[in-house]
């Protein structure tokens, strides 16, 4: 289980494979909020913590993260 923190915000977030499912627009408790189909304004907002999770965004818990590293957030294979 990896823990997120705002400073997660703006990183992509990919599946085990590494294919792009979305931009983490914002985390709370340990929850990344995803938008599947971010924009180039989302992204620039994202990146600056500007960005606040919208009904239509993913929730993602910590609990299925693989790995976090500087540019993306990589889910577990075996979700």
């Amino acid at each position: 289980m990896a823990t997120l923190t705002s400073e997660d915000e703006g990183k992509v977030l990919v599946d085990a494979a590494g294919e792009k499912l979305g931009l983490v627009k914002s985390v709370e408790r340990n929850v990344a909020y995803v938008d599947p189909d971010p924009g180039v304004t989302d992204a620039i907002l994202a990146v600056f913590g500007r960005e606040n999770a919208d009904t239509d965004d993913l929730a993602v818990d910590g609990g299925y993260i693989e790995t976090v590293s500087e540019g993306e957030i990589r889910l577990r294979k075996d979700i």
